[in-house]
């Protein structure tokens, strides 16, 4: 048998108010839908639920083992119907995000103290990936990608513009190995190349050239999977690195590393941000977007 839950809502708010009328009241029905919902209830169950006089209405032994087991589930429907309507509209709740290495170091990372400061009730899960996640099957609310490419079905936000590349070395580096003046020259350097933790494959060398953009096959005895041990191998004097111009900014600026080429190095998408359309109107997730973007308004 199917459970009766219109019938039983009625019949525990007649329980709970002590009336026909104020039940209907509570509910916003009226009287006799409440009367005839609860004639239904007593039907399909073969019993009676409740005594009724024209002066009050009180529970039978049956209404009262009803009410001992029916009533708290209705609480618990009722705290989950309101924990549901309130999910994703408040600040707080949990807010799972994908994200490439690099985005964090530049952008995510920068505002985590001051965003969990301001909304200590959200609870931000972070996976640090260079794939382009599965939102829905693996329960992510967003994540972070180049570029505006995503499925049909999701919204892609772009949060900053064009980033620069770069190629950079130590001075070290430079020293002993000399300095590479077109890309062609990387064939005869040892080149920190990086593998894609997901598809496996080498990250391209791209430059700019007369009839566009072309990539050169470097080679070297370093490959890492992670952009920091990259950039520590390049501080080591161990080779030349292919990065972000803004990951590498602050060795460039002291002097620890030098870039090369600049004037054969383009720019790669910007960084957008891509969720589920029904997530627009997450709270978690446009309060994280608010502090991003207020983030990169500063940092221009």
């Amino acid at each position: 048998m199917r459970l009766p839950l219109n019938t039983l809502e009625i019949f525990a708010a007649i329980a709970r108010h002590g009336s026909l009328r104020a039940a209907a009241e509570a509910l916003g029905i009226k009287p006799s839908t409440v009367s005839h919902q609860l004639k239904t209830l007593e039907d399909q169950l073969g019993t009676a639920l409740f005594i009724r006089t024209t002066r009050s209405i009180s529970l039978t032994e049956a209404g009262r083992a009803l009410i001992r087991g029916a009533g708290p589930a209705f609480d618990q429907l009722a705290e989950a119907v309101e924990s549901a309507r309130s999910t994703g509209h408040a600040a707080r709740g949990t807010l799972k995000l994908a994200m490439p290495e690099f985005a964090y170091h530049l952008y995510v990372g920068p505002i985590i103290k001051r965003f969990c400061a301001d909304y200590p009730e959200i609870e931000l899960e972070l996976s640090l990936t260079d794939a382009l996640s599965d939102l829905l099957g693996e329960e992510l609310h967003a994540g972070f990608r180049l570029g505006d490419r995503v499925a049909q079905d999701m919204v892609a936000v772009r949060l900053t513009p064009s980033l620069p590349l770069t190629v950079v070395a130590s001075p070290d580096y430079l020293d002993t190995c000399g300095t590479p003046h077109t890309p062609r020259d990387l064939l005869n350097h040892n080149c920190i190349r990086y593998r894609f933790q997901s598809a496996g494959r080498i990250a391209p060398w791209a430059f700019l050239g007369e009839n566009g953009e072309y990539s050169v096959e470097v080679g070297g005895n370093l490959i890492t999977n992670t952009l920091p041990a990259s950039i520590d191998l390049a501080r080591k004097a161990l080779g030349l690195v292919y990065t972000f111009r803004d990951y590498v900014k602050a060795e460039i600026e002291a002097g620890a590393l030098v870039p090369v080429l600049e004037k054969h190095i383009g720019t790669t998408p910007g960084i957008h941000l891509y969720f589920p359309r029904e997530y627009r109107s997450m709270m978690p997730l446009r309060l994280f977007m608010d502090h991003l973007n207020a983030s990169s308004q500063t940092r221009t």
